[in-house]
């Protein structure tokens, strides 16, 4: 009745066989998955920790600002290369701390940004 084989196996067993295939594949194709999200995460955390932090600081902004304006001292216009059209001085700061300092200060003094 039955032949050696796949074939000789009846169809409900067949079934029951390759359902169990694709289900241990896909548990193996989502444990390899797991493992590359968890690599690819592992990468952005170190990317991240590599790049070094600059805190606002804005009680050390606030007196340097007043500092300044005590001396009578006109901010210098922006020598960088890292400002770009549409940008506050928030986002001077992951480059550089003293560029949003002296941002925040041309802000103050001259009531727009560069």
């Amino acid at each position: 009745m039955y032949k050696n084989g796949f074939t000789s196996l009846p169809i409900p067993t067949l079934a029951l066989l390759f359902s169990s295939l694709l289900l241990s594949f896909s548990a193996v194709s989502q444990s390899d998955e797991d493992d590359e999200l968890a690599r690819m995460q592992a990468l952005l955390n170190a990317e991240v920790m590599s790049k070094p932090f600059l805190a606002e600081k804005p009680e050390e902004v606030d007196a340097y600002i007043k500092s300044m304006l005590d001396k009578g001292v006109k901010p210098k216009e922006y020598q960088g290369t890292n400002w770009r059209p549409g940008y506050t001085c928030r986002d001077l700061l992951r480059y550089n701390w003293r560029e949003y300092r002296n941002c925040r200060y041309y802000h103050r003094y001259y009531g727009r940004y560069y």
